[in-house]
C-alpha cells in the first residue's frame, strides 16, 4: 500500500512558477517509479513527468519539457514537480501516482500506475 498526498497548487500568473510536492507513505515508495499527471476541465488525464525509483532517470511530456522538473527525495518520501514558465494551458488538477512495482522503465500510461493522490489544483491566469 502507498498513500499519496499532493500539495503546493494554487493560482499563478502566466510566466510564474509553482512547486508541487507529493508526500508518500508505505514501505514500497522508494522502490517505485513515480509520475505526475494532470487533468484539465473536460479533458482526459494526461502524463506530465516521471522519475525512476532512484531518481536517476526522468521523462517528460513534450508539452512540459524544458519548463517542468521532476525530482524525489527518498529519505523524505517525497516527489516534487517544479513548474516554471507556466502557461494558461497548464491549468488543471495535478495528480501524483506510483507505478506498479514490476515496471522498471519509466512510463506514461496511467493504467500502469496503481496508487494515486487526491490531486491539487493549479490555475494559471493569462
Amino acid at each position: 500500500q502507498v498513500q499519496l498526498v499532493e500539495s503546493g497548487g494554487g493560482l499563478v500568473q502566466a510566466g510564474g512558477s509553482l512547486r508541487l510536492s507529493c508526500a508518500a507513505s508505505g514501505r514500497t515508495f522508494s522502490s517505485r517509479n513515480m509520475g505526475w499527471f494532470r487533468q484539465a476541465p473536460g479533458k482526459e488525464r494526461e502524463f506530465a513527468a516521471a522519475i525512476s525509483w532512484s531518481g536517476g532517470r526522468t521523462g517528460y511530456a513534450d508539452s512540459v519539457k524544458g519548463r517542468f522538473t521532476i525530482s524525489r527525495d527518498n529519505a523524505k518520501n517525497t516527489v516534487y514537480l517544479q513548474m516554471n514558465s507556466l502557461k494558461p494551458e497548464d491549468t488543471g488538477v495535478y495528480y501524483c501516482a506510483a507505478r506498479q512495482t514490476h515496471f522498471t522503465a519509466l512510463g506514461s500510461d496511467y493504467a500502469e500506475y496503481d496508487y494515486w493522490g487526491q490531486g491539487t489544483q493549479v490555475t494559471v491566469s493569462s
